[in-house]
């Protein structure tokens, strides 16, 4: 009997209570001491991932939360599995443009050091490896320096071991947010709110699809349990 999949705390009923006021997709100014990027810069950090290879067949993106829902380009081939040495984590801050303000910033996804990260593997298209590139650059690396910069990492997924594209905080970037406890980060992703959305809708959407695709990530499905009780507490006081 097929097993019955996990009823989720957090639904589209709290998130809805958390909309931005003005949504948009506009790219507001970089922040203080950081640049837009451009085409050019675009191009040289694909020239340093891929170096002179001849042929281009097989790049594989390693995503482990929007990307997952939201995958930046197009792919021909999609594969769970495991990356070692990484874990997911709420570690990069402060974000007070997208999915945060100044009142109230957010706190985005990256892989940090240590543990193991369970996520999904994308292989680009033959042929459009480039612009595929191109695209994922301009949604994850849209200001410079970026503190989570593009790394190469193995991932282990069924029989095979593949080389992947990823991206990983910079401990040393000024925006590494560490040592915080589980109530404070549920206490920021149930208030933070963006002219993109808010934290609770990217919280919501990455544990829905990570559960769809058969992985449960203890971690953020207590943290949208946490983020669901501290909305009902805020907004349904009476419930």
């Amino acid at each position: 009997m097929p097993k019955l999949p996990r009823q989720m705390r957090l639904t589209e009923r709290h998130v809805g209570y958390l909309t931005p006021e003005a949504p948009s997709e506009d790219m507001p100014p970089p922040p203080s001491g950081m640049r837009a990027a451009t085409p050019d810069d675009h191009q040289r950090t694909i020239a340093e991932l891929l170096g002179p290879r001849p042929e281009h067949d097989e790049v594989w993106i390693f995503a482990y939360g929007s990307l997952i829902w939201k995958p930046a380009c197009d792919f021909v081939e999609m594969r769970t599995g495991l990356v070692r040495g990484w874990h997911r984590a709420f570690c990069l801050g402060w974000n007070n443009r997208f999915r945060g303000s100044d009142k109230t910033p957010g706190l985005m996804l990256a892989l940090d050091r240590g543990g193991a990260c369970k996520g999904v593997l994308y292989r680009l298209p033959p042929g459009q490896i480039d612009d595929c590139m191109t695209k994922l650059l301009e949604r994850e690396m849209g200001w410079l320096p970026s503190p989570f910069p593009p790394r190469w990492v193995n991932v282990r997924s069924g029989d095979r071991t593949i080389r992947a594209i990823t991206f990983c905080i910079d401990r040393n970037s000024g925006r590494y947010v560490s040592g915080l406890s589980v109530d404070a980060i549920a206490d920021v992703l149930a208030t933070a709110v963006g002219t993109r959305g808010s934290m609770a809708e990217y919280l919501f959407a990455t544990v829905q699809h990570l559960e769809e695709i058969g992985i449960h990530d203890p971690h953020l499905w207590q943290l949208q349990s946490m983020v669901a009780d501290r909305i009902e507490t805020a907004y349904e006081p009476d419930r």
